[in-house]
């Protein structure tokens, strides 16, 4: 025969209290009051300031969930970047008569979008979903928007590197008709890639700053720029390393202005975020930001200085390079770090409603 309902009832009751006990107190999540408020004691009317806040969270939990994005977004990000720059210099030995400029940026730009699209690819898990995004098209997506601007920049990149086989091809039948006709359809389309190379270049960042993690999303005039410097820098590197000093004129001027845009976006992001800033200035982000400052200027002086050399024009080519993929980590790793800790999201918001308060009390 079964115990009666109050036996069970008080035996269940002391089985879940003896189990609280070998766990010992409960977790109390973490309150943090607002600075502004004051209690007032109990004895002598006097005002008690409540202590300062810990940026804590509850259980130790990030306010934001941080970036599921592993390294091969941020490589996405340099292979991106590498592809437009190389399309501007594809175009521009085009445009000069330099065939070996010209040849160099065009097959560097196919297989840096095909590596794109790899990395993009795995991080959405399954090739469909690419192309489940061209379904629609929202000007207000910047992921939207970088899907299209892939979409019209690849086949126009690829085409153009194609046609550098037409010297090879057979004089006679169907290969003599495709060395003739690809030549001037390859100009076409390295052309409309390379209109379509800035969009490819800054798209990434603004996709970064529409973001909620708090130095990507302050970042939000910089990073766009940061990232066309960082582009134009890539591909006057491949320029440098290709060609002979005497047609690497392009790429000389590329560097400069690559070099002067990349410098300038990534002083302001590490000035003009005030605590915000921090995350590019320490740790990983902060190592990769100092080396990719280093490598541009070698990188740059090189390609000035070392007109008649080819080994210091390659050399410079290397750094500028190199540059850039510390660039792009430096900026991913800088993001990733100011989501994990809860002081980058809680300090500028209450930043912010102080501001607010001022400004309200200035207004009344």
């Amino acid at each position: 025969m079964s115990p009666p309902v109050g036996d069970r009832f008080r035996r269940f009751r002391d089985r879940l209290d003896a189990e609280a006990a070998d766990a010992g107190p409960a977790p109390t999540p973490h309150r943090s009051p607002d600075p502004l408020r004051r209690r007032r004691g109990r004895r002598g009317g006097e005002d008690l300031a409540v202590p300062e806040a810990e940026f804590t969270s509850y259980y130790g939990r990030p306010i934001l969930k941080p970036p599921v994005w592993t390294w091969d977004i941020a490589a996405y990000l340099f292979t991106g970047g590498l592809a437009a720059g190389s399309s501007l210099l594809a175009a521009g030995g085009q445009l000069t008569g330099r065939p070996v400029l010209r040849r160099a940026g065009r097959v560097t730009a196919l297989a840096a979008v095909s590596a794109s699209a790899v990395f993009l690819v795995k991080d959405l898990g399954r090739p469909e979903r690419f192309h489940h995004m061209l379904r629609v098209a929202k000007p207000t997506s910047p992921m939207s928007v970088g899907t299209w601007i892939l979409t019209a920049y690849g086949p126009a990149a690829g085409l153009a590197a194609v046609a550098e086989v037409a010297p090879w091809l057979p004089r006679r039948g169907v290969p003599g008709l495709a060395r003739r006709v690809l030549p001037p359809v390859g100009h076409a389309a390295g052309l409309a890639a390379a209109v379509t190379a800035p969009a490819l270049a800054t798209y990434t960042g603004v996709l970064l700053a529409g973001t909620a993690v708090p130095s990507w999303h302050e970042a939000y005039p910089e990073l766009p720029v940061i990232f066309a410097g960082s582009a134009l820098a890539s591909g006057a590197g491949v320029g440098l390393l290709a060609a002979p000093p005497d047609q690497a004129g392009p790429a000389r001027r590329l560097a400069v202005a690559g070099a002067a845009l990349e410098l300038f976006g990534s002083h302001r992001v590490e000035t003009r975020l005030g605590l915000l800033s921090e995350p590019y200035t320490t740790g990983r982000s902060g190592r990769l930001m100092r080396a990719a400052r280093a490598l541009t200027v070698a990188g740059v002086a090189g390609a000035l200085l070392g007109r008649r050399s080819r080994v210091i024009s390659g050399a410079s080519g290397v750094a500028l390079l190199a540059a850039s993929v510390a660039t792009r980590f430096g900026i991913f790793y800088g993001g990733v770090a100011s989501a994990r800790d809860p002081k980058y999201t809680v300090v500028p918001q209450r930043e912010r409603l102080a501001r607010r308060a001022e400004d309200g009390d200035a207004g009344q």
